[in-house]
């Protein structure tokens, strides 16, 4: 019976794996295009944003009434149990970038209708090192890889540094163009979104190293920004 029981929470939790994974491509999508919205000013791309945003938040649901199912029906122990603790925080990580990819979607709507001005901060360079320190943790997550989780936590140094660097040169532009202000505080709220998902980010490594050593590294992470 014992057997039994764990090869059918082995095949349930393959199967949560896959349902990780596609929330996972949702919301790496959903970041990309409202990056990509910013950039190219197009408010089409940041529409396809908000139109996801739902299929997220469902797929966010169905991950943590799986999660919270599997506990129940099976009561696992160990590396299962320490699995599904994993995806039931990173999940809400997942949701949470999802809802800031459509909060610069919703920016560069408004952008869009503005007249450009020229971006105070490297937001090419901000938003580059965001997507890359997203895509190296759901790669740690996918491939239980805790090298490619310590390497997203060394890299959140950069991501802050640019922000706090902002608010510096949100005030230098609007002093030079007092008529802009509500388009350069669209850029420095732009600029925070990127930071917090750079933070999810971090967390989600954080939480694949947790599953892969078993202890918790939140409180220790300036250890593996200096590895």
């Amino acid at each position: 019976m014992e057997k039994a029981m764990s090869v059918h929470l082995r095949r349930e939790i393959e199967q949560l794996k896959q349902q990780v994974l596609a929330l996972s491509a949702l919301v790496e999508e959903a970041v990309w295009l409202s990056v990509r919205a910013v950039q190219e000013r197009d408010p089409t791309l940041a529409e396809r944003v908000l139109a996801g945003d739902r299929a997220i938040d469902e797929r966010e649901v169905g991950v943590e009434e799986e999660c919270l199912k599997l506990l129940a029906l099976y009561q696992p122990v160990a590396s299962d149990l320490r699995f599904l603790v994993t995806v039931l925080k990173l999940n809400n990580d997942l949701e949470r970038i999802g809802d800031l990819a459509v909060n610069i979607a919703e920016r560069a709507t408004y952008l869009a209708e503005q007249p450009p001005v020229s971006t105070p901060f490297d937001f090419v360079g901000m938003a580059t090192k965001t997507q890359e320190m997203l895509r190296l943790a759901l790669d740690a997550l996918v491939n239980v890889d805790p090298r490619r989780a310590r390497d997203v936590c060394a890299k959140d140094d950069a991501v802050d540094a640019i922000n706090r660097e902002m608010y510096s040169l949100v005030q230098q532009g609007i002093r030079a163009n007092p008529e802009r202000v509500d388009v350069y505080i669209t850029l420095l709220s732009i600029s925070r979104h990127l930071e917090r998902i750079a933070d999810h980010a971090t967390n989600i490594a954080e939480d694949v190293l947790y599953m892969f050593e078993g202890r918790v590294v939140r409180h220790h992470v300036e250890e593996y920004r200096l590895s």
